[in-house]
């Protein structure tokens, strides 16, 4: 037996018409065509699916069971019809996330709960995990989009740019350093320096400053949150570099100074890496655009 979904569509479109000539008009099709289907049908499951001769005209009980099953089955297909003319229009999709920079939280948050009112069907996950193994996440599929600050030569991948960031020295105001202009390597010899606990290659105080420079501070201390790299630098225990977004809510704070990096400061870009395919997707251009959009907020204070 080979029932078809044609089949199903057909059961359920002659019991709600209750005639076959009803029937062929809701399904487009002439009533010839249709009365040559259910005959087919039924010489293909052996019984008969109408009661003969009732007005309107009424199934039997192998007809009201293929109809049970056309219940079901029905609106589960046209459900699945629809996602795939959303998927294809872009209105929905995943955008599953991994973040090689560790600070980025601080304004990813933001950028999703905004993306979030604006597309409420896209499946929206930060992966856990996934810091320095991203990008070849990225090219399997188990990712959608990269925040990363080292561009690289990937096939199929693109790394498009969200916007420019300084690297600041931030210290105790009852620090020493407080009363330069800026720092440069050498005056982190002596200092407890306080960073995320990520690889020295992800951290620009080491790749701009300090391993250039072949200069290692007195004692490096790790520390997960923002918030407690704060309160500690405030406390004078430690100095730390933070991108310049971090810091917008201490800049003028008597507790604390921020500093350039070296007298011309350092410049660095933050990229979101996607693939090329995923390029063209609605979804993913208004990401983008809100990425590029509310960091420059967050640092005007807005």
């Amino acid at each position: 037996m080979h029932i078809e979904f044609r089949h199903l569509r057909t059961i359920r479109a002659i019991h709600q018409a209750g005639g076959l000539a009803r029937a062929a008009d809701l399904l487009n099709i002439t009533q010839s065509a249709l009365s040559h289907q259910v005959k087919g049908l039924e010489d293909q499951v052996g019984v008969e699916l109408f009661v003969r001769r009732s007005k309107p005209l009424k199934l039997s009980a192998a007809g009201q069971r293929l109809l049970a099953l056309a219940e079901r089955i029905i609106p589960e297909m046209e459900a699945l019809e629809e996602d795939f003319r959303n998927l294809k229009t872009g209105k929905t999709g995943r955008l599953h996330i991994a973040v090689e920079c560790h600070a980025c939280f601080e304004w990813l948050f933001p950028v999703l709960e905004e993306f979030r009112k604006a597309w409420p069907e896209v499946d929206v996950d930060i992966r856990p995990g996934l810091a320095f193994g991203a990008l070849p996440a990225l090219e399997r599929e188990e990712v959608d989009l990269v925040v990363s600050s080292d561009p690289e030569t990937i096939r199929g991948v693109e790394f498009r740019p969200l916007f420019d960031y300084e690297p600041v020295f931030v210290a105790s105001a009852q620090h020493p350093l407080a009363e330069k202009k800026f720092v440069v390597a050498e005056d982190f010899r002596d200092e407890l320096l306080i960073t995320y606990p990520v690889d020295r290659s992800r951290l620009d105080v080491f790749t701009e400053l300090l391993t250039p420079a072949k200069v290692e501070p007195r004692a490096v201390r790790q520390v997960e949150l923002t918030a407690v790299i704060l309160l500690l630098v405030a406390s004078n225990r430690g100095v730390a570099v933070l991108p310049d977004w971090v810091v917008r809510e201490v800049r003028y704070h008597s507790d604390y100074v921020t500093r350039p990096l070296t007298e011309d400061g350092v410049t660095k870009r933050l990229y979101a890496a996607i693939r090329s395919d995923d390029a063209a997707k609605p979804f993913m251009a208004h990401l983008l655009k809100l990425a590029r959009k509310i960091p420059v907020q967050l640092q005007r204070g807005g």
